[in-house]
């Protein structure tokens, strides 16, 4: 008996396929995120009061927290590689077809740095709208100790962060939808809402302005069909938080 390997892949399949990798990746985050909100809620304070930290020390042995920061990076980093694996059943190149490679390096820098300054610029202006509502937790981006290793490590964390959401969430999730013939609205919301819903642990705020990216990111990516651009903007927006947070004076960001 032999095994029909040229078989067209099922929509039963398809979604199973999808639910599992938001699962092991964003949308496992998303569950996270929403426990963490309603703990939050439910909180003595109010939600202004408490705390989201990111990229938080994981030991006071800085060698071992270091160990800990690269492993928690590189595990993060699996379920981009399940979903290339995934999409490599189709005919062509899966980096090639979510354009998540090195063709266009000068181009996808310069709109890689013209969507962060789009997204970033207004982004602040509504996380300090937030602010002032309450409506978002304070936030702390890096909360390392004051050690060598922590710009580079916040870099990294950084580029994983940027790798991991705008392959899974964008062109992964996008071009499965769209394989499963969903309309173009349903596909750019739940893309959005995905987005916008494993940062809820930040608040309403982070919520929506992170559900508004996701709108712009999705729409370039179905114009485009290149992730890298995305990459690029997603990264930097990162590192001028989390780098920038270390280096400034921490007045500067009391409105958080």
């Amino acid at each position: 008996m032999t095994l029909d390997l040229d078989r067209p892949v099922s929509h039963r399949t398809l979604s199973t396929e999808t639910l599992l990798v938001l699962g092991l990746s964003l949308g496992q985050s998303a569950v996270y995120a929403l426990v963490s909100i309603v703990a939050k809620l439910t909180a003595d304070g109010p939600l202004s009061a408490q705390t989201a930290a990111l990229n938080t020390s994981r030991s006071a042995r800085p060698y071992l927290d270091l160990t800990y920061q690269l492993l928690g990076i590189a595990f993060a980093l699996l379920p981009v590689l399940l979903a290339i694996h995934l999409l490599a059943r189709s005919p062509g190149d899966p980096a090639r077809t979510l354009g998540l490679d090195a063709r266009r390096p000068g181009q996808d820098l310069a709109r890689g740095a013209g969507l962060a300054a789009l997204i970033g610029l207004p982004g602040l202006a509504l996380f300090w709208a937030a602010a002032q509502l309450g409506v978002n937790a304070t936030l702390v981006p890096a909360a390392l100790p004051d050690i060598w290793w922590a710009a580079p490590v916040l870099i990294l964390a950084a580029v994983q962060n940027a790798v991991l959401e705008e392959v899974i969430v964008v062109g992964y999730l996008v071009t499965r939808l769209r394989q499963l013939q969903w309309r173009l609205g349903a596909v750019v919301a739940t893309s959005a809402l995905l987005r916008g819903s494993y940062h809820l642990y930040q608040g309403f705020g982070a919520f929506v302005g992170n559900a508004v990216m996701g709108v712009i990111f999705s729409l370039y990516y179905l114009r485009t069909r290149r992730v890298m651009p995305l990459v690029v903007a997603h990264t930097l927006l990162d590192v001028v938080a989390f780098v920038g947070y270390t280096v400034l004076p921490k007045e500067w960001f009391d409105w958080l």
